[in-house]
């Protein structure tokens, strides 16, 4: 958008010196970076909100379909071919594994989960 080359740019550090002499340059050029860096941050700022924007519009879009394609999926399958599903027995207890079928390991694990960790000092130092 702005192309400024090597000409345009040494044009403008005589001009800037001529005019505001080599005395006041590094106060004019540290006001111009703050201006600089202002200008990207608010230039940031508004990049994101706008990507934010697409984003949320893209999801919105990615759940109409979905929902859409649910409806399809459901309408091709009715609930009574769902039911099968459900009528799967539960998982016999003799296949779980030993830990889970251990029942001393409960109330060890209720012992260590009602144990207070310690707690630190907000400074951070230890002592």
């Amino acid at each position: 958008m702005f192309d400024v080359g090597a000409s345009e740019l040494l044009v403008i550090v005589i001009v800037a010196i001529i005019v505001i002499g080599p005395k006041d340059m590094p106060l004019a050029l540290r006001t111009a970076g703050r201006w600089i860096g202002k200008m990207r941050r608010m230039s940031a700022h508004f990049r994101s909100g706008i990507d934010a924007m697409i984003r949320e519009a893209e999801l919105a879009d990615m759940e109409q379909k979905w929902q859409e394609q649910n409806a399809r999926i459901m309408a091709q399958h009715p609930q009574a071919e769902m039911t099968e599903l459900e009528k799967t027995p539960p998982v016999p207890q003799d296949i779980l594994p030993d830990a889970a079928k251990d029942e001393g390991a409960a109330p060890a694990d209720a012992a260590a989960a009602s144990k207070p960790e310690p707690e630190l000092p907000l400074d951070g130092k230890q002592g």
